[in-house]
């Protein structure tokens, strides 16, 4: 098996044109200082102060309570949301935004309609197991 970095990139599947460049290089260190893990929402109330669309998310994470998240996650139903299992940034420090303490970070990415798609683990995995 050929590894990707030396396959042409004529050859590879077509990236869109308005993707971003690669972010500086970091180190492991880097990657090592962040606290991510595994957590399981438990609840998820409307957040209409948030100049942005979003909502409150709360999320357990294996800490000593729930954390909460001010996530801009609306195109899910809140019921579609609790109780699955989402990947999230738990040590980037807290956040007033609106009035709101949003404490962690719930990753996700944009598909082709720009709706934000959360991260999850394929199969079911412990809350609070750290990512690595």
């Amino acid at each position: 098996m050929t590894p990707r970095s030396t396959i042409p990139k004529s050859s590879l599947p077509a990236e869109s044109d308005d993707m971003p460049p690669l972010k500086p290089q970091a180190t492991y260190d880097d990657f090592a200082r962040l606290d991510i893990r595994i957590g399981k929402v438990i609840d998820v109330q409307p957040f209409p102060r948030a100049r942005n669309p979003s909502l409150k998310v709360g999320v357990d994470v294996g800490a000593d309570r729930i954390m909460w998240s001010s996530a801009q996650i609306t195109n899910y139903e809140p019921a579609a949301l609790l109780g699955s299992l989402v990947v999230c940034v738990c040590n980037l420090g807290a956040k007033n935004i609106a009035g709101f303490t949003s404490e962690l970070l719930i990753l996700g990415a944009k598909d082709a309609a720009g709706n934000v798609i959360v991260l999850g683990p394929r199969s079911e995995v412990a809350i609070g197991e750290p990512i690595f």
